[in-house]
C-alpha cells in the first residue's frame, strides 16, 4: 500500500502540476495579463507548487525532516538532475546577462538558509522577510523587464518562451472563461491529493526502512516535486530550446527558498536536522555557485557537462542513503 500512495502521490503531483499552470496561464492571458507577467510569476513559480504544498503538508504533520528536506532536495536536483537531463539531450545555452541577477539572488537566499540552518530552525521571524524578499525581488525583475526593449532583454525573452511553451501544450477544456477555473481548480486539487499521498507514503517508507524522514525528503520527495520542473525541461531540450531549463530551474530555485521557507514557518518553526545542516545545505550551496559561475563563464553546459551533473547527482544521493554526512561518526 505504502509503494501505491507514493506512486499516486508521484502521478498526481506531476499532472496536477502542469494543468494548474496550463490553467493559470490561460486564464491570466483571458483576463488580459500580459505574456511577460505570466512568465515572472505563474510559470517560474507555479512550477514550484508541488514543493510548497508538500513540505506544507509534511510540517503541519510533523515531519520537519521532510518539509526541510524537500527544499534543499529539489534544489539540488534541479541543478544537477534537471539541467543535466537538458544538456544531455541538447546542450544548454544562454547569455550570461540573462541570468547573472536571478543568479545573485538564488546564491544570497542559499547563503541565508545555510546561515539558519546553523541556528537548527526557520523561524516566522526569519520566514516573513524572506517572503517579503520574494515579493520585492517580483516586482523588481517585472519593472526591470518591462522596462527594457522589446525583445532585447534576455531575461525577458526566456520568460515569454516559457508562456508559449505551455501554450503550445494540449488544450482542455480552457475555451472559456469557465473553462479556465474549472482546469486551475482540478490542477490544484491534484497537487494538493499527491501532496498528501505522497507526504504519508514518504513517512512509512523511511520507518519501513530504517532512514529518516530527512533523507526520503532530500532524495525520493524531492524528485518527485522536481518532476514539473523535469517535464518542462526535456520538453523544451527536445525543442532545442534548452535555454528554458535555466530560467525555469533559477525561478524554481529561488521560490523554494524564499517562497516555500517564507511560508512554511509561518505555521509554526520549523526545525532544522542536524545533519541536513552540517551537509545537504552546504552541497545545495555548493552546486549553486559551481552551477552559475560554470555557465557565465562559459556560456553553456554540454552534453559532457550534462553527464557529470547526473553522475554527481548520483553521488550524492547514494551518499546519502549510505549515511555520509559532515556530522562526527558515533564513537563505538
Amino acid at each position: 500500500m505504502v509503494y501505491l500512495y507514493v506512486a499516486a502521490g508521484l502521478a498526481l503531483l506531476l499532472l496536477g502540476g502542469d494543468i494548474l499552470v496550463r490553467g493559470a496561464v490561460t486564464l491570466a492571458r483571458r483576463l488580459g495579463v500580459s505574456p511577460l507577467v505570466i512568465g515572472l510569476t505563474i510559470v517560474a513559480y507555479g512550477t514550484s507548487a508541488p514543493e510548497l504544498m508538500v513540505s506544507l503538508e509534511a510540517h503541519l504533520s510533523g515531519s520537519s525532516g521532510i518539509a526541510i528536506g524537500n527544499v534543499v532536495g529539489s534544489n539540488i536536483a534541479n541543478i544537477l538532475l534537471v539541467v543535466g537531463c537538458a544538456a544531455l539531450i541538447f546542450p544548454v545555452v544562454s547569455e550570461p546577462g540573462s541570468i547573472r541577477f536571478n543568479g545573485s539572488i538564488l546564491v544570497a537566499a542559499s547563503v541565508v538558509l545555510v546561515v539558519l540552518g546553523l541556528f537548527g530552525a526557520v523561524t516566522p521571524w526569519a520566514a516573513a522577510p524572506m517572503l517579503g524578499v520574494l515579493i520585492v525581488f517580483s516586482w523588481f525583475s517585472y519593472r526591470a523587464e518591462r522596462a527594457g526593449a522589446p525583445g532585447g532583454d534576455p531575461e525577458a525573452a526566456l520568460h515569454l518562451k516559457e508562456v508559449e511553451a505551455f501554450e503550445d501544450r494540449p488544450r482542455i477544456l480552457v475555451g472559456t472563461l469557465p473553462g479556465s477555473l474549472l482546469v486551475l481548480a482540478a490542477g490544484l486539487v491534484g497537487v494538493v491529493a499527491g501532496s498528501h499521498f505522497l507526504v504519508t507514503g514518504a513517512v512509512e517508507l523511511a520507518r519501513g526502512f530504517g532512514l529518516s524522514e530527512a533523507t526520503i525528503g532530500l532524495t525520493l520527495v524531492a524528485v518527485g516535486t522536481s518532476l514539473p520542473e523535469l517535464a518542462t525541461a526535456v520538453v523544451a531540450a527536445l525543442r532545442r530550446h534548452s535555454d528554458l531549463a535555466l530560467g525555469n530551474v533559477l525561478g524554481s530555485n529561488i521560490f523554494n527558498i524564499l517562497g516555500v521557507m517564507g511560508v512554511v514557518p509561518l505555521f509554526g518553526t520549523l526545525a532544522i536536522p542536524a545533519d541536513v545542516a552540517a551537509f545537504d545545505l552546504w552541497v545545495m550551496l555548493g552546486v549553486t555557485v559551481f552551477f552559475l559561475i560554470w555557465i557565465v563563464r562559459r556560456g553553456t553546459i554540454g552534453r559532457a557537462m550534462g553527464a557529470v551533473f547526473l553522475l554527481a547527482y548520483a553521488a550524492y544521493v547514494a551518499s546519502r542513503y549510505l549515511g555520509f554526512s559532515a556530522l562526527p561518526l558515533p564513537q563505538a
